[in-house]
């Protein structure tokens, strides 16, 4: 999650939502991020979405093999929890909730919905504190 916490702190200097996340698979880190969807220009530019599309190309497969770990700074939203769930990610790692978009614990439950085919195991408060102060401080500085 620290490796994560770094790419986020790029993330904020870079002027994006400072979110960072890593892909590890079978204990070896697969495809890493950081939001890009300012420079970029793309909605589909969140940082969990840029490290999945990494970690597939790598492995040349859409489908995650077992033992596959997202780690990520802040919980997904709908549209990459969705994404994760499709790739057949085994398991979520996330430092803070948003309460405003959260996918997967503050406003839908989408990783272990049990109307979908996959399930995800999900943990969330890791680094919480470090996680929810990038955030904080960023949209702080904004204003």
């Amino acid at each position: 999650m620290q490796l994560a916490l770094n790419l986020a702190e790029q993330a904020a200097r870079e002027g994006e939502v400072p979110v960072g996340a890593i892909v590890v698979v079978q204990g070896q880190m697969m495809g890493w991020a950081c939001n890009d969807r300012q420079q970029s220009h793309d909605v589909l530019g969140h940082a969990e979405l840029i490290a999945l599309r990494m970690a597939c190309k790598t492995l040349n497969s859409w489908r995650l093999p077992p033992r596959s770990t997202l780690y990520v700074t802040l919980e997904p939203c709908c549209m990459c929890a969705g994404a994760l769930t499709q790739a057949r990610l085994d398991r979520l790692v996330f430092g803070c909730r948003d309460a405003k978009a959260g996918g997967v614990r503050s406003l839908f439950a989408l990783a272990d919905d049990p109307r979908l085919t996959h399930r995800i195991h999900v943990e969330e408060g890791l680094l919480a504190q470090e996680c929810q102060t990038i955030i904080q401080r960023f949209f702080t500085n904004l204003r």
